[in-house]
């Protein structure tokens, strides 16, 4: 847990739909990797080494940036075993830690019922887009939902009556088919509305606040730039939770890739600098993931659904480097095509939850596994 008095703080940012970890974290001295990227592989004169193994993304200059000053941690093949290569499926094990069986509970939902058992801070923790992350349900729990700070301020006023239920029946369409009806209902009833009170607390962010930094003008920029008014704010909120994407590289990867990890990248970076000039960085890590990697070989204009990936956890508490294996690109050693996970995800999480948040993560992740040590 962290040493600093302030109260730690976590952010997820969620790569949503399938991060190519093979052209992120490129083992460029392997010649199965150029066996294998025909088409999508990244030049050599445009990868950023890291050492004399793997390199970035030529996107990931200002996360390199961050390494550079310690602030990385490379979290290499994390997942779970056998991968169902499913969108849905795997994010849903993602965000419930139930990979054997269908969840109805968010991970990140468990851990802010244990920070504010009492619910005394109805914005303990932040959601940032048009629907609830799954992560975060938990019945009895509340959410603030915010989907734009800036443009529609929080979704709870009367005149906000329309957008706030757009959101509402999104989480019903997306959650119903596996949860059943009934159960939706039951955590809107007791839930879903009482969560969005709270997001008038955060009206006052965007007017507290002042600085210098300018994010650019992409979907990533303005939530970060919100996760960051709110923080800055001093309301109490402890867990933030936003996403970017679709990171779904079937086709036309090269270019779609190279914007996705820019805006992500250059949005993370204003990020980082704009808590580093306020002097409110000290209590804050970031976790990017996604929901799994992709297929090794390439399929001539894009990849397909893999297993394996690369979570990266960043912030000025991180001791920066790279953390776990890089699984083994032989032919032999794959499974189905794909890069196999050697770090269940949930020892990712009971790293964040056991040693940053001084949570208990044996019962939010359902069991004991290895945690990467990458927290000072």
């Amino acid at each position: 847990m962290s040493d600093s008095k302030k109260d730690p703080v976590l952010v997820v940012l969620q790569l949503s739909g399938g991060n190519d970890y093979f052209n992120t974290v490129i083992p460029y001295t392997d010649p199965l990797y150029r066996d294998n990227r025909p088409a999508v592989g990244v030049a050599d004169d445009r990868i950023i080494p890291i050492d004399d193994k793997v390199g970035f993304h030529p996107s990931l200059a200002p996360v390199k940036g961050l390494y550079d000053q310690g602030k990385v941690a490379i979290i290499h093949g994390v997942g779970y075993a056998n991968s169902p290569r499913s969108h849905f499926r795997s994010m849903d094990i993602w965000h419930t830690c139930e990979p054997d069986k269908l969840g109805t509970e968010g991970w990140l939902g468990r851990a802010t019922r244990e920070i504010d058992p009492r619910k005394e801070n109805v914005v303990t923790t932040v959601s940032f887009g048009p629907s609830l992350f799954r992560a975060l349900a938990l019945p009895g729990v509340p959410v603030a939902c915010v989907d734009d700070l800036e443009n529609y301020g929080l979704l709870t006023g009367i005149q906000e009556e329309e957008q706030r239920m757009k959101i509402l029946d999104r989480f019903a369409r997306l959650y119903s088919p596996a949860i059943g009806s009934g159960a939706v209902m039951d955590y809107l009833g007791q839930t879903g509305l009482d969560s969005l009170k709270g997001a008038d607390i955060l009206k006052v962010a965007p007017e507290k606040y002042s600085s210098s930094v300018e994010y650019a003008d992409t979907t990533i920029a303005r939530k970060l730039k919100g996760i960051a008014q709110i923080h800055m704010a001093d309301l109490g909120t402890r867990v933030f939770y936003c996403d970017h994407g679709s990171f779904d590289t079937h086709s036309n990867q090269v270019g779609m890739h190279d914007t996705l990890w820019k805006d992500v990248s250059e949005g993370v970076e204003d990020f980082f600098e704009d808590l580093k000039e306020h002097g409110v960085g000290d209590n804050v890590i970031m976790l990017l993931f996604s929901e799994f990697g992709r297929r090794v070989h390439d399929n001539g204009s894009g990849t397909d659904h893999g297993a394996a990936g690369a979570a990266f956890v960043i912030g000025e508490p991180v001791a920066g480097g790279q953390y776990s294996e890089y699984p083994s690109t032989k032919p032999e050693d794959l499974q189905q095509g794909d890069l196999v996970p050697n770090l269940d995800f949930r020892g990712l999480y009971s790293t964040i939850l056991d040693e940053w948040l001084g949570l208990d993560a044996v019962p939010i992740v359902g069991g004991n596994f290895e945690k990467p040590r990458f927290l000072r």
